[in-house]
């Protein structure tokens, strides 16, 4: 799966994809240019490469993306828990718990999803 981490300026140029696809790569040009100040060879060497590892693709100068960005940062989290944590929730829950105060409503989701879940 590690061809499918991003580093900041890449997620930043996946997030113009997300944000705008599907999307002629000429109007992807002329975003990059405005938001990340790029000419047009790094949108291209940079689309290019995303291309190659599966996340976006280029089809006739149209650009969208191979994975949701809601797709690709739920594998990313689940990766990042499987490494860190040993695959472990529960232990993410409860390493994470400990800098951050939960809120009422977000302990009531938390509780919700593990409701729902326990139906299925």
């Amino acid at each position: 799966m590690d061809e499918r981490k991003l580093g900041v300026v890449e997620s930043k140029f996946a997030d113009i994809i997300w944000a705008h696809e599907p999307l002629p790569s000429r109007e992807l040009v002329a975003l990059c240019q405005q938001e990340l100040n790029w000419k047009k060879p790094t949108t291209y060497t940079v689309l290019r490469k995303l291309c190659e590892r599966g996340i976006f693709q280029n089809v006739d100068g149209m650009v969208s993306s191979v994975i949701s960005r809601e797709e690709f940062y739920a594998v990313q989290s689940e990766q990042f828990v499987a490494d860190t944590f040993g695959g472990s929730l529960p232990a993410f829950l409860a390493a994470f718990t400990r800098r951050k105060t939960l809120s009422p409503q977000e302990v009531a989701e938390i509780r919700r999803m593990i409701d729902a879940y326990g139906e299925d």
